[in-house]
């Protein structure tokens, strides 16, 4: 296949991913866009590689993260699209130098998949790990391996199962080509990878996926805003109000008998953009609600500090004590909440200055310690909002001793897009990666309560005020991935480094040109021809 058809082929491959996240969630469509991508790739070389990466990415990228631009407009969007479709395009010019020899290497495409995407959620300014191929896979039997290795390892399985079927689909094309297709054929090298490829895919299956537990009511506020968009916030006294008003609701549900009493109550990022240490109104509204609740009350708010700057804070309120703990967000979003850089990209778009203030980066992970109505003890690790999507923040607060995980997200500057369903999966894999329960609770929604396998339950609408609220079992037990931390990735940093240098020393041997994209498939049908005539 000519080099312009196989950079085509790049592009439905990137379009296919898309299928694998929400709201289509086609899991399956994952390995099967990398099965293309590795067969489309596979002898191009670095450069051609490179612009086949980059295609497969603005085709995944550009629909996929259409909700940045909901808003904000199609720059700032089209500009984040770009810059990650560039970290596959690192991928493709790395494996397509990999295998210029013309033949699928399923390893090393592996390898080069899970670095570029450890790559791509690191940098720049801290990285956007957002749509990590395993955030697609809540459903699938590939998913449940999150819990031996994290995100890192699932995405190395699917491109690895990716690679196995595209060596299968390039040895069924050169052993027709070659004429063998038919009752003779040797059918052992075509079956061999795609039979490894189907273990790899239900491997997941023998993964245990625990959900025993001494449990806890939790109870989640989704009390909505007065209307979707950026300034959503401009009646913040109205998202506070819809916050305790069916905080109350919910309470006298408690008391008519009709509901059980909440260990602990969760309030959404931002349900207090008044600062409630400063304001006393909003203090005022606060304290009354864990005082008719007599129970804690977790709050998402933004204060006004340090001097000049904005925190996003996750407040612990207890009753007859007021707050008791804090958490900052540790990983603010660039140019969200801070305008890295400001004077450089003002020459780009006068638009960095709607965020007037920069927030503030947390110092510390954030585990909030309550007493539940029963005695238990419930260590609650917080994340708000992205975060969620970084492997690290959530690791740490696991590791610092976390039995439940808190999620409090703000989704109404995204409106009715799939940044919500996407957010809710990233924490249903979570959920399977640490073996914890994940309150996961939204302003405008989707809020709903996880259990440690991974099933979503009351998952709310969008933009309607509502409630989520049940038992959820705490646990203590850690998973593989969680003791393993990044060791997944560093070794799969080590193994590429080794591959590349071995490469590059076994290309110094060679005489002659490198074969040509269009013409790999010949180059290995012969060999196999010959092979096959030697034996």
């Amino acid at each position: 296949m000519n080099p312009v058809r196989r950079l085509l082929v790049s592009l439905i491959a990137g379009g296919l991913l898309c299928l694998a996240f929400p709201t289509f969630d086609v899991w399956v469509a994952a390995p099967l866009s990398l099965t293309l991508l590795a067969w489309a790739v596979t002898g191009l070389g670095a450069g051609r590689g490179l612009l086949a990466g980059v295609l497969f990415g603005l085709a995944f990228f550009v629909p996929t993260l259409s909700w940045s631009g909901i808003y904000v407009g199609a720059l700032p969007w089209l500009a984040l699209a770009t810059l990650e479709s560039l970290f596959i395009g690192i991928a493709g010019a790395l494996y397509g130098w990999l295998s210029r020899a013309g033949r699928v290497r399923p390893l090393a495409f592996a390898l080069v998949w899970v670095v570029t995407e450890g790559f791509r959620a690191r940098a720049p300014y801290g990285g956007f790990p957002w749509l990590k191929l395993a955030f697609s896979q809540a459903d699938s039997p590939v998913g449940r391996l999150v819990a031996l290795g994290g995100a890192p390892f699932v995405g190395f399985v699917l491109a690895l199962l990716g690679g196995l079927l595209a060596l299968a689909v390039q040895r069924l094309l050169a052993s027709r080509r070659a004429g063998s297709l038919g009752a003779g054929m040797p059918w052992g090298p075509v079956a061999l990878p795609v039979a490894a490829a189907l273990v790899l895919g239900v491997a997941g299956l023998a993964v245990p996926l625990p959900t025993d537990g001494q449990a806890a009511q939790f109870l989640g506020v989704q009390g909505n805003v007065p209307k979707a968009g950026l300034d959503f916030n401009a009646q913040r006294r109205a998202v506070l109000d819809n916050h305790v008003a069916a905080t109350w609701q919910a309470q006298t549900d408690i008391e008519a008998g009709l509901a059980p009493t909440p260990d602990l109550v969760v309030w959404p990022e931002n349900a207090s953009d008044i600062d409630p240490v400063r304001n006393a109104d909003a203090r005022d509204e606060i304290a009354a609600t864990v005082t008719r609740l007599g129970r804690p009350l977790v709050v998402g708010g933004l204060l006004e500090e340090p001097p000049g700057m904005v925190s996003n804070v996750s407040l612990l309120y207890e009753p007859g004590q007021g707050i008791t703990d804090r958490y900052v967000k540790r990983h603010p979003v660039p140019f969200a909440e801070y305008i890295p850089n400001r004077s450089f990209f003002r020459m780009f778009s006068a638009e960095v200055d709607r965020v007037s203030r920069d927030f503030v980066a947390g110092p510390s992970v954030g585990v909030f310690d309550v007493t539940g109505t029963a005695g238990q003890q419930i260590r609650a690790g917080v994340a708000i909002c992205f975060e969620v999507a970084y492997d690290d923040i959530m690791r740490d607060a696991v590791q610092a001793g976390a039995n439940v995980l808190l999620v409090q997200t703000n989704n109404a500057t995204f409106g009715y897009t799939a940044e919500s369903p996407q957010q809710l999966a990233i924490s249903r894999v979570r959920a399977m990666e640490f073996g914890r329960s994940v309150v996961h609770v939204s302003t405008v929604g989707q809020s709903a309560l996880i259990t440690p396998d991974g099933t979503a339950h009351q998952v709310t609408a969008l933009f309607t005020q509502a409630l989520v609220r049940g038992a959820l079992p705490l646990r203590d037990a850690t998973t593989v991935a969680t003791r393993l931390g990044e060791a997944p990735e560093w070794a799969a940093a080590a193994a590429l480094a080794l591959l590349l240098v071995l490469q590059a020393r076994g290309g110094t041997h060679r005489s002659g040109p490198a074969p040509r994209a269009d013409d790999s498939e010949d180059s290995t049908e012969d060999k196999e021809a010959h092979d096959r005539d030697a034996a």
